[in-house]
């Protein structure tokens, strides 16, 4: 039994490293192919061939931060005629509603299709869309979250990249950045994770596999199609992953738009950053578990791949993280008693080499998680530097080990939501000022 969990682990960590090293080979490629790109931004003027978006942003007591991210979007690189931006001020207790009203009834916006939507309804984020998804006039639309602030030309990077296909491309996705990441240990280390997820993982599925998945914020969707599917599921808990899904079901692609970026508010408090952690991991348990019929159906490849990937990182992965830290725990108790009692032997006794093969896998895959992080940095102007080669070093031993905690209770109440039949509660994050 203990060389059976053991080469269960052995195995689990090689299917890793091999995954790891797949995933950054092709984001290699797609980073090689994009430098010999020489990119040109034209003009508002040049844009009359380019399609109308309406702009939705979903905010529930943003006073903080939602006159600003008005602003960033009222200030993008886009034929202003061509955009409608819809604010929905959802079941809002603070001056957020005030503070767009504010912002739209200035001399500088008095022309702009500018609409503050108060709402009272239920459903969270997704209720709020789709109630909002009523009042869209335009042939794209593009999320941006309440916290938001994209880049000036990030809209026009997401629709020039529709265009490319725009019968195959159903959505388009850019890339998030954390406008906090210098704050402190934690939002360090949520850099960390946010640069090596955008710029490897993202990167390296697209260009291997043309599978993408739509991120919360700055992405933009077909407007029939997103209509085609009703909307949002108000049931689920990262809507945004399961829409995914059902965009796939239809034939379609999410493409990648890497030079559309847009700044979010990261959590700065462990507290925030758990519950927010959380709720991700319970809502992709979830999204697996519903989808898993595909990988027995005739759906396509891309999707059964893409439920493998998600099974792999949220069940399969997880299981032998968990299997593999107990047969440490166990060891490292056992070797103590052992000084005082040295007839004392682990259950956990195993071949000499089976344990060269285990530790070489996890050198390997250390290497391969600093690799993957400073590969990444160094394709991000200004992020490759001596400290964060040192964080990534220290990541892994602190902030990646949080992974297990949260993916725990993430499955546990999960699995308890399943049982009772509670009613999964939505969570805002926390912003900061």
């Amino acid at each position: 039994m203990a060389d059976a969990l053991l080469m269960f682990c052995i195995i689990s960590i090689w299917g890793a490293v091999f995954q790891s090293i797949l995933i950054m080979g092709g984001a290699v490629r797609y980073i090689f192919r994009q430098s010999r790109k020489e990119w040109t931004i034209p003009d508002v003027d040049q844009m009359a061939h380019f399609p109308k978006v309406t702009v939705l942003v979903p905010a529930h007591n943003e006073e903080l931060v939602i006159a600003a991210t008005a602003e960033h979007i009222l200030r993008l690189n886009y034929p202003k005629d061509k955009v409608q931006l819809i604010v929905i001020a959802d079941n809002c207790s603070d001056g957020t509603a005030g503070r767009l009203k504010a912002l739209n009834s200035k001399a500088a916006y008095r022309d702009r299709d500018f609409m503050v939507f108060e709402r009272s309804g239920t459903g969270g984020k997704s209720g709020a869309l789709n109630d909002a998804l009523a009042f869209a006039k335009h042939e794209w639309i593009c999320i941006f979250d309440a916290d938001a602030a994209p880049e000036r030309n990030a809209l026009y990077f997401l629709i020039e990249k529709a265009m490319e296909d725009p019968k195959t491309y159903g959505a388009v996705f850019g890339r998030n950045k954390a406008r906090n990441r210098g704050q402190n240990f934690l939002s360090k280390c949520i850099n960390l994770e946010l640069v090596t997820a955008q710029r490897i993982y993202h990167t390296g599925l697209w260009e291997l596999f043309k599978l993408g998945t739509i991120p919360g914020t700055n992405f933009i969707v077909k407007t029939d199609l997103i209509r085609e599917i009703g909307g949002w599921d108000t049931e689920a808990i990262t809507e945004d992953t399961a829409i995914s899904f059902e965009i796939m079901t239809r034939g379609q692609l999410i493409a990648l738009a890497p030079q559309a970026e847009a700044y979010q508010q990261e959590p700065e408090q462990l507290s925030v950053y758990l519950k927010q952690r959380e709720r991700w991991a319970k809502g992709n348990f979830s999204v697996v578990m519903e989808n898993i019929h595909h990988l027995f159906d005739r759906s396509s490849w891309r999707i059964k791949l893409h439920v493998l990937y998600y099974a792999a990182s949220y069940f399969w992965f997880l299981l032998s993280i968990i299997v593999s830290d107990i047969i440490i725990g166990v060891n490292l108790v056992y070797w103590m008693i052992a000084l005082f009692k040295p007839d004392v032997v682990s259950p956990f006794q195993f071949a000499d080499d089976v344990y060269v093969y285990l530790m070489v896998a996890w050198g390997l895959m250390y290497y391969l998680f600093v690799l993957q992080i400073n590969l990444a940095l160094a394709t991000d102007v200004g992020q490759s530097s001596i400290q964060n080669f040192i964080l990534s070093c220290l990541s892994y031993f602190t902030y990646a080990q949080l992974f297990l905690l949260i993916s725990l209770r993430a499955l546990y109440s999960f699995f308890v939501d399943k049982v009772t039949g509670r009613k999964a509660k939505w969570y805002k994050t926390q912003r900061f000022g």
